[in-house]
């Protein structure tokens, strides 16, 4: 008889998805321990051979046995300074391509918002007035027509533009490797987002980001934070957008230079920012984005749903038969690139 196969879950996952996972195979074993802190698990971590933890990562040598590691998040930005992910050959998974609903949905809510003056609505709402010169205050930018740009075509990049199609837009993107369009060992939900890249009118390289931030009525970034991406968007990249451009941040704060986004935006050079993430997380009261008239801030809730916890039992169901049957895992981090 092959050996059992011990899964630690330390998230909240209810009964019947727990069930779930132990219907893929009879070696599995299940540990449901719903904990914040590393050492409630002591007891147990030197016989696991499966975590699934938002942000709980024993050392290798608590956890010998330990082969693979399923985030309950999409990025692995938080991992890559942990001994487990350095100095281990444990793999690690993602839990991409579960909240490209979500966030995509959230991306045109900000656009629609920009594109419709919501702001200057709300407050005139707030100061009960109604605005005499309401046709040009109001004047809103029709979608049918304009061009958005996604930094990052990934699964949530490949939804969003899904979506923007149906708006009429123009649909540009940029993508690390333009040679491989199709998405390949990837988690995707059926029937979302773009799976053989055919959505874009025109995709660029990453080297073409300003020429590409130059034809952009709406830039939206999807991209993983990693030595390469990190403010990407600076002085020289804000100087190449459209005067009335809108920035969409859901990805990483640290995609951003926010103190040269700040002075942008205080001199009205571009047309406003909707920010789900930032540099420092809450957001600090004194910083200046709290008050510009021109920023939505959202707290970084982009990706939240009532379906998530579904959408991530699905996924590490799928992964479980994968890895029980030696086939490669769904969104596995490659060391090389750090997501």
């Amino acid at each position: 008889m092959q050996d059992a196969v011990n899964v630690l879950i330390t998230l909240p996952f209810t009964a019947s998805q727990i069930e779930k996972f132990q219907s893929v195979s009879p070696r599995i074993s299940i540990t449901q321990r719903e904990t914040k802190s590393v050492d409630d698990l002591a007891d147990v971590l030197s016989t696991i051979d499966v975590l699934y933890t938002f942000g709980l990562f024993p050392t290798p040598a608590a956890a010998p046995r330990l082969r693979w590691v399923q985030l309950h998040q999409a990025g692995a930005d938080r991992i890559l300074d942990q001994p487990l992910y350095t100095n281990s050959d444990v793999v690690f998974t993602t839990t991409s391509g579960i909240h490209a609903i979500p966030m995509a949905e959230y991306t045109m809510a900000m656009i629609l918002a920009f594109a419709h003056r919501l702001p200057k609505i709300m407050e005139d709402q707030l100061n009960t007035q109604w605005a005499e010169e309401r046709w040009n205050r109001f004047m809103p930018t029709e979608l049918y027509g304009a061009t958005l740009g996604i930094v990052g075509y990934g699964n949530i990049g490949r939804q969003i533009a899904r979506l923007a199609q149906a708006f009429g837009m123009k649909v540009l993107a940029i993508k690390r490797d333009l040679r491989h369009l199709q998405q390949i060992n990837t988690y995707t939900v059926i029937d979302v987002g773009d799976p053989e890249g055919e959505i874009p009118n025109r995709l660029y390289p990453p080297e073409a980001l300003h020429s590409f931030l130059g034809e952009c009525d709406f830039v939206v970034l999807t991209v993983p934070l990693t030595g390469e991406t990190q403010h990407i968007i600076n002085t020289a990249a804000l100087k190449a957008m459209k005067p009335n451009a809108v920035l969409i941040n859901i990805s990483r704060g640290d995609i951003i230079d926010e103190a040269a986004l700040i002075e942008v935006l205080r001199a009205d050079k571009i047309g406003g920012a909707a920010l789900d993430v930032f540099a420092e997380e809450p957001l600090p009261k004194e910083s200046a984005l709290w008050t510009l008239p021109n920023v939505i801030i959202s707290p970084h809730i982009s990706g939240t749903s009532p379906l998530y916890y579904e959408r991530a039992a699905n996924l590490f169901a799928e992964n479980l038969r994968r890895f029980i049957s030696g086939e490669p895992l769904l969104n596995q981090v490659e060391r090389n690139r750090g997501y």
